[in-house]
């Protein structure tokens, strides 16, 4: 079996990010080729319009490029019962165009505002609040035959690891085990791997480099300035354990898909053949060679 059967990649590693104004992205034509080149055969969706937003054309392009669609980072407005039917309509819009191009996880991502305002704490209702709606998009995606997964994120509703233990308590929701998030907000990914294995649905790799933490969290660059001077490293030249946690997961039987991630932003237009697919390739190898990947379980195309 293919290590590619149960690893997949997703359009960040190239600089398609979903946080507004993040900078130059490439076309979907060249980014989906070095996807196919490097050996992948599926990814997340990207930043909203940068695939196309019908389900033919987007079936279409994927096809070009011999590859399936995964899931997509969904940010929704969760705690705020003001937006509660325009935030289950989006849901219910991502969910069909998700389930009409054979996906099978939908990312949840409790922002604060749909343009994505600075994070504050939530108060007691805002959870009980955040909470239901969980369960409110959960059946969404059960109707159409997708695992919800949360995305603990950086300047999002559920970013600090109170924030993560809190949801851990309250919901049955399942989680992205995203290493370089889960970091940024205090909460060791080793130790999600260790103590909530049975919590994880999908897991996002990335390496961090974490000297960069306490000046990002100190407000004195921010996520996209971090991000450009190396926050998060191809796999293995980084500070967190990867292979650690990847052992973690396969002894409590997790079986599931690994999304190979090192979010970059772009100002320019690579050379041809440079740029981020280098970083891509740096940590396939490095999946390949020294994480020690179990290939049994379940694989993309058979969840």
């Amino acid at each position: 079996m293919s290590v590619f059967s149960r690893v997949a990649t997703a359009p960040i590693s190239w600089g398609i990010c979903e946080v507004p104004g993040w900078g130059y992205q490439m076309t979907p034509d060249r980014v989906l080729a070095e996807m196919a080149a490097t050996g992948f055969t599926h990814t997340e969706l990207g930043s909203a319009g940068w695939l196309p937003e019908d389900p033919e054309a987007l079936n279409e392009l994927l096809g070009k490029h011999q590859l399936g669609l995964l899931g997509a980072f969904v940010p929704l407005v969760l705690h705020d019962p003001a937006q509660a039917e325009f935030t289950l309509q989006e849901a219910l819009d991502a969910a069909t165009l998700l389930a009409a191009a054979n996906a099978t996880h939908f990312i949840s991502a409790p922002v604060m505002t749909y343009d994505w305002a600075p994070r504050r704490d939530l108060t007691d209702d805002e959870w009980d609040h955040l909470v239901m709606m969980f369960d409110k998009v959960e059946k969404i995606c059960a109707e159409h035959g997708l695992t919800q997964v949360v995305h603990e994120h950086f300047g999002c509703t559920i970013e600090t690891e109170e924030d993560v233990e809190r949801l851990l308590r309250s919901s049955n929701v399942k989680f992205v085990l995203d290493t370089g998030h889960l970091a940024l907000g205090g909460f060791d990914p080793l130790r999600f791997s260790t103590e909530y294995p049975e919590r994880v649905g999908l897991v996002h790799l990335k390496d961090t480099n974490l000297s960069l933490i306490d000046p990002l969290n100190k407000g004195e660059i921010t996520l996209m300035e971090a991000v450009q001077q190396g926050l998060f490293t191809a796999l293995g030249s980084g500070d967190l354990p990867i292979g650690q946690i990847i052992d973690n997961l396969e002894a409590a039987k997790y079986g599931g898909i690994y999304v190979v991630e090192q979010d970059c932003a772009l100002a320019t237009e690579p050379t041809e053949g440079e740029g981020p697919v280098r970083d891509v390739q740096q940590s396939v190898v490095y999946i390949q060679n020294e994480a020690n990947l179990v290939l049994s379980g379940s694989s993309i195309e058979g969840e």
